[in-house]
C-alpha cells in the first residue's frame, strides 16, 4: 500500500488527507502544533479549519515531522511564502525516493521564483510535482465531485501520482507543464481580489466575465514567457480555477476584494489578517517576475498598487478602462 503524508493541518491540508485516504492510501496528516494534533486525534474533527467533517479512524494524525516524512508521497500544504524556510528545515529527513507534491499556490516575493523552482534549488535530486485546480477545501472534504491537475516534469510520474490520489469524486488529470500549472494557480488569486473589488463596487456579471477573460490573458502571457504550454491555461488549473475563485464568496481572495471594495481602503490590519490569502503576496511577486520577463500585467499591477502602494481604487479602475484596445490575438 502506498504511504501518503500531508504536511500542513489547515483546511486544505485536512481535505487532502481525506482525499489520500479515500484513494485507499495509508495516510498521515502532520500538524505543527502538538496540542491541535492531540485534540483532532481524540475528536476526529478539525474543528478550527473544517468543522463538522469527521476524519476516518485509519487516518493518522501526528505532530512528529520525522514520522510524517517517511512516506512514498509527501503533499506540502503550507503557505507559499513559508515554503523555502520549511523545505530547508526538512531537507535532511526527506527520503531521496519520495515524491514531493506542492499544494501551495504562489510566487516567492523577492526572487520571483515558483514553488517548484525553490524546491529544485534546495533538493535538486527529488521528484517535484504540483497539484492545483478548482478546489475549495470544504467541497473536497465533503466528497463533492472536483477535478485538479497534477504536474511533474516526467509524464509517467504524473500519471502514477494522479491515479494514486484519484478517487470517484476527486479526479486528478496528469500533466508535465509545471510552470503553466503554477502560474495559473498563483495569479488567479490576484484576479479574484480584482473580481471582489468589482463586485463590491456594483459592477455586474458582464464586468466580472471581462475581468476573468482579461485575467486569463495576463496569466497566459506570463506563463508563456516562462515556457508554459498554452493548452494548460484551458484546463482545470487554468480556466477552471480562475472561474471558481472569481465567482464564489468561499474564495478568501474574492472575499478580501469585496472587503476592500466596500471599505475603499486597505489597512495594515486587513493585510495582517490575510496570511492565508495568497493573492496579497502574489500581487507583489507577480509584478517582480513580470518586470524580469518584460510582460505587461495591468490587472495584477493595479491590484498590487491598491494593496501595497495605497493607490486609489477608482483611479486604478479608470486606468484599466482607459487602456488602449489591442488586437485580441496572443503573440507567441
Amino acid at each position: 500500500m502506498t504511504t501518503v503524508s500531508v504536511l500542513g493541518g489547515g483546511a486544505w491540508g485536512t481535505a487532502l488527507a481525506l482525499v489520500a485516504a479515500r484513494a485507499e492510501n495509508k495516510t498521515c496528516l502532520w500538524m505543527r502544533d502538538p496540542n491541535s494534533a492531540e485534540q483532532i486525534k481524540k475528536s476526529r474533527e478539525n474543528q478550527k479549519a473544517l468543522p463538522g467533517i469527521i476524519l476516518p479512524e485509519d487516518l493518522t494524525i501526528t505532530a512528529s515531522l520525522k514520522d510524517a516524512l517517511s512516506a512514498d508521497i509527501i503533499l506540502l500544504a503550507i503557505p507559499a511564502q513559508t515554503v523555502r524556510t520549511f523545505v530547508q528545515h526538512i531537507k535532511k529527513d526527506i527520503p531521496k525516493n519520495s515524491y514531493l507534491v506542492i499544494c501551495s499556490k504562489g510566487i516567492e516575493i523577492g526572487t520571483g521564483l515558483l514553488m517548484s523552482e525553490i524546491i529544485y534549488e534546495i533538493l535538486p535530486e527529488i521528484s517535484v510535482s504540483v497539484l492545483s485546480g478548482p478546489t475549495f477545501a470544504r467541497d473536497v472534504a465533503i466528497g463533492q465531485p472536483t477535478a485538479a491537475t497534477l504536474s511533474t516534469r516526467e509524464i509517467e510520474s504524473s500519471r502514477w501520482l494522479a491515479s494514486t490520489l484519484s478517487s470517484q469524486n476527486f479526479r486528478v488529470y496528469p500533466s508535465n507543464d509545471i510552470v503553466g500549472v503554477e502560474i495559473s494557480g498563483a495569479l488567479k488569486n490576484v484576479i479574484a481580489i480584482a473580481a471582489g473589488i468589482a463586485t463590491a463596487r456594483g459592477y455586474g456579471d458582464s464586468a466580472r466575465a471581462s475581468l476573468i477573460t482579461r485575467g486569463l490573458a495576463e496569466i497566459t502571457r506570463l506563463g508563456m514567457a516562462k515556457g508554459a504550454h498554452p493548452e494548460t491555461f484551458l484546463g482545470p488549473s487554468g480556466v477552471g480555477d480562475i472561474v471558481l475563485t472569481c465567482t464564489s464568496n468561499q474564495s478568501r481572495n474574492m472575499s478580501l476584494g469585496i472587503a476592500i471594495g466596500h471599505n475603499n481602503i486597505v489597512t495594515e490590519a486587513m493585510l495582517k489578517a490575510c496570511l492565508l490569502t495568497e493573492g496579497v503576496f502574489t500581487a507583489k511577486a507577480a509584478i517582480e517576475l513580470a518586470s524580469i520577463l518584460e510582460v505587461e500585467l495591468p490587472i495584477c499591477m493595479g491590484i498590487n498598487k491598491i494593496l501595497h502602494h495605497q493607490s486609489s481604487i477608482d483611479g486604478e479602475i479608470v486606468a484599466l478602462l482607459s487602456r488602449p484596445l489591442k488586437t485580441e490575438l496572443h503573440s507567441h
